[in-house]
């Protein structure tokens, strides 16, 4: 695993039971199944785009 990237930081969320699972079913239909984060990342950046 590679060492985190200096420009990152570090953010503590907690979501609803609810919520997660919509992250999950989420992942489930990307190819690579991202991680939790990952996926929240996705979301985000596809947010920040107007998708």
């Amino acid at each position: 695993m590679a060492p985190p990237r200096k420009d990152n930081a570090v953010m503590t969320l907690r979501l609803s039971q609810a919520l997660l699972k919509k992250i999950d079913d989420r992942r489930r239909n990307e190819a690579d199944i991202p991680t939790r984060p990952e996926m929240v990342r996705r979301i985000l950046e596809q947010y920040f785009k107007g998708s």
